[in-house]
């Protein structure tokens, strides 16, 4: 069996994992990662890059590459209710360089990190390679069992990082305890064509048929309708054109951008999962990002939250690497700086799906505007809460270059 040899392998080159590779590549760790698949084109991720990874972009001087890629800038957020506009969220005023949330497609995302780290040559990002299983020795992680087209081979490496997302493969060979915290919905995505040309544009509507999400993508609108868990059986059994109704009844102006919608093909179900590991790490093995806690596409956070975990990770682990050192207490640190900012926006988003998502996908009649939002759209002073809250979260981590 073919035998490779590195300080850290890390599977999965979504952003957790490429944004842990390549800090820890720039600090001169010698790193592997691992992405099963042959490119970055899936579609339907999280595209949005939120004004605190944009500051991290800055801080280590790859902002302006990043920005020459294909986005929409989101500077106030708009949701609409029964065919009124609130305001909700005003990032203008931010405390970063960008004072916005970029649209992103995370493929051009990704492919900016991939190019960045591969400028360094202990750095090697292995496509078309998965990640089989981990190899233990005397209580120990020592490395991975892989496979790509040329089939099974080992790679060796004092840590093994598992950024390989919400159902990762290598936390259940770990046998690190997932806690289940529920989650009532799922989601359908979809594109719909976009004609429109307002500065300004709603994310979202409710209405008497539901909740839809509307993310702004150019030519198209990536479009969200979530709905009560376990569901989906039930809605496609009600055919394609109760679906595109349902769409129509809550925001009547894409009634004629649904009719494009003429296969379930074009319909991508995601099964919604909010969990979290009670231990991040075993002697020789973490994990981060979604691995460590999955979150609910709600307020698009997951991929933000992910990259603080790398950033922390890199931080923390890159000088015991280097020097040889690292071990269980390093491991923890990573845990015990990243765990508070994940515990509480999963309990925000438990308190959302309660108090606000599943009450507008339940209702029957058209919904009166909760006082919070009324709130906010009366003071603008009160906008820049909720614009922190999500464009900056919570412990946000920063990158200042090691000595």
């Amino acid at each position: 069996m073919r035998l490779l040899r590195t300080q850290c392998v890390v599977a999965g080159g979504g952003p957790a994992g490429l944004m842990t590779g390549y800090l820890l590549a720039r600090q001169g760790v010698e790193v592997i990662v691992l992405e099963k698949h042959a490119d970055f084109l899936r579609d339907f991720r999280g595209d949005t890059v939120h004004s605190s990874t944009l500051e991290l972009f800055h801080e280590l001087g790859i902002l302006d590459e990043l920005l020459t890629r294909p986005h929409q800038k989101i500077r106030e957020a708009l949701i609409t209710i029964s065919g009124q506009d609130f305001k909700v969220a005003d990032f203008g005023k931010l405390p970063t360089q960008c004072k916005y949330i970029a649209m992103m497609p995370q493929w051009d995302f990704l492919n900016c990190l991939a190019v960045a780290a591969r400028k360094y040559p202990n750095f090697k990002l292995l496509q078309s390679t998965k990640a089989e299983s981990l190899i233990e020795k005397e209580g120990k992680i020592i490395g991975v069992k892989a496979s790509d087209k040329d089939g099974l081979f080992t790679i060796q490496a004092d840590l093994t990082v598992g950024a390989d997302g919400r159902d990762s493969k290598l936390r259940d060979a770990s046998g690190l305890e997932v806690e289940d915290r529920g989650a009532p919905i799922d989601v359908f995505w979809m594109r719909l064509p976009r004609t429109s040309t307002k500065e300004t544009e709603s994310l979202g509507q409710v209405g008497a048929a539901g909740f839809l999400v509307q993310l702004n993508r150019g030519d198209y609108w990536q479009c969200a309708l979530p709905f009560q868990k376990g569901a989906a059986d039930v809605i496609r059994a009600e055919g394609l054109e109760a679906f595109r109704q349902r769409i129509s009844a809550i925001a009547p102006e894409l009634s004629e951008a649904a009719l494009v919608l003429t296969s379930w093909e074009q319909v991508k179900l995601l099964t919604v999962q909010v969990n979290r590991l009670k231990t991040w790490w075993r002697d020789g093995f973490l994990c981060i990002g979604d691995a460590a806690h999955a979150m609910s596409p709600l307020g698009g956070v997951g991929i933000n939250l992910a990259i603080q975990d790398a950033v922390a990770a890199a931080r923390i682990l890159g000088p015991a690497l280097l020097t040889d050192t690292t071990d269980t207490k390093h491991l923890a640190q990573v845990q015990k700086r990243r765990v508070w900012p994940a515990n509480i926006t999963q309990k925000a988003q438990i308190l959302a799906h309660k108090y606000v998502l599943v009450p507008a996908i339940n209702t029957k009649t058209a919904p009166r505007p909760p006082f919070v939002i009324r709130l906010l759209n009366k003071f603008s002073v009160l906008r820049g809460i909720p614009a922190r809250a999500v464009g900056i979260g919570l412990r946000p981590e920063h990158w200042q270059e090691p000595d």
